[in-house]
């Protein structure tokens, strides 16, 4: 396993102890992980903190050349808000953990130039599946359905 994905997995599953949605996403830049988060709708009442959102937020304010050469990881396919980012901050490549259960902006990314590499992990699968068997409500507010 790719440690960089682990740390993203890590992430969700903190997010998951802690009672919210198991998502996770890490930045990495000249292979050290700048930025770290999980999804903290639940936690902070936040109406936008999404994985990638907390692992920007905590990666702090950085030089546009920094993000232009990093990486994303995050475990779940982005959503339109968190791609957003990605396009706003010029990140070139993003690996996903999986897009099964939520298929997010990746064509938006691909035709902007983002490369974009999905893993279809099973840990991410299993994670997502069980969560959204378990909290159907909580996810549909949290993708905006």
């Amino acid at each position: 396993m790719d440690p960089f994905m682990q740390a993203a997995i890590d992430e969700a599953r903190q997010g998951l102890e802690e009672g919210g949605i198991p998502i996770g996403s890490v930045i990495v830049h000249d292979g050290r992980i700048i930025g770290r988060g999980h999804n903290r709708r639940v936690q902070q009442q936040s109406a936008i903190l999404h994985a990638e959102m907390d692992a920007f937020e905590n990666a702090g304010r950085q030089p546009a050349a920094v993000y232009r050469d990093a990486v994303l990881y995050t475990t779940l396919s982005p959503c339109a808000m968190c791609t957003g980012t990605i396009l706003l901050y010029g990140i070139p490549r993003l690996v996903i953990g999986e897009n099964r259960t939520f298929m997010g902006e990746e064509a938006l990314l691909t035709s902007r130039g983002v490369s974009v590499e999905v893993l279809q992990d099973s840990q991410c699968i299993d994670m997502m599946e069980g969560f959204i068997a378990a909290r159907p409500e909580l996810w549909n507010e949290d993708i905006g359905s």
